[in-house]
């Protein structure tokens, strides 16, 4: 499976952004997709994860109320709108996929990640 995310830029805070991921392959819908972000000198981080059907969800507390991860199975797509954007939001957002069930945190648990998009939120 390759990734692909876009839709990166700058927004000022309380503004929103909503970030693709594409992905090849045939078997989309047996992936539990993910997205992580990262910001200089501090590991990748668990932001959001949908099962592979997309009826499970899964959120870091810091983005709980703020963003949507969601996806459309037959455009192979996953997204993530991210309302309320914060500075503390500023980072690079990277994609990732695993064939598994449950809805993992970890980011050892993911095999496929795409390169990322940069995410900065100005004061």
């Amino acid at each position: 499976v390759q990734l692909q995310a876009s839709g990166g830029g700058l927004v000022q805070a309380g503004g929103s952004l909503q970030l693709s991921c594409a992905a090849s392959g045939r078997t989309f819908s047996s992936y539990v997709m993910a997205w992580f972000r990262q910001t200089p000198g501090k590991e990748r981080e668990f932001v959001a994860a949908i099962s592979g059907g997309g009826g499970r969800t899964s959120y870091a507390n810091s983005v709980k109320g703020r963003f949507t991860i969601s996806r459309v199975n037959a455009e192979n797509t996953v997204y993530l709108r991210m309302n309320s954007l914060k500075p503390e939001d500023t980072a690079i957002y990277y994609c990732a996929g695993a064939k598994r069930y449950d809805l993992a945190i970890d980011r050892r648990e993911y095999d496929y990640w795409g390169r990322g998009t940069q995410v900065t939120v100005s004061s």
